[in-house]
């Protein structure tokens, strides 16, 4: 009798995202990387861990336009991502890129 191989599943970050601090910490990861299409992967996976349905009701987005903009592959709006992050009870933080040394002003 021959063997069934069974087919891996797809890593599911979302599932790993139980609380507060773990969401948070992931998305800082994402945007310490520079990286757009992994930051838009992080807050997808947020999301998706939080529930879709929830974030789009909090957001006034819909589901559909949710998952399509926060799936890595797509280009969402600065808008849509910050009302996303609110929606998952975060908020951006701006701090200096380089440590040490003074950073040049503009004049």
């Amino acid at each position: 009798m021959a063997s069934r191989r069974k087919t891996p599943r797809p890593f599911d970050t979302s599932r790993y995202l139980d609380s507060d601090a773990a969401v948070a910490a992931y998305i800082t990861e994402a945007l310490a990387t520079d990286d757009q299409e992994a930051i838009t992967r992080a807050v997808g996976a947020a999301a998706k861990a939080r529930g879709m349905s929830e974030i789009a009701r909090e957001t006034g987005l819909s589901r559909e336009s949710l998952y399509k903009a926060l799936s890595g592959d797509g280009r969402p709006q600065f808008e849509t991502v910050s009302l996303v992050l609110k929606a998952l009870g975060l908020r951006l933080r701006a701090e200096p890129a380089r440590t040490g040394g003074k950073g040049k002003r503009a004049a």
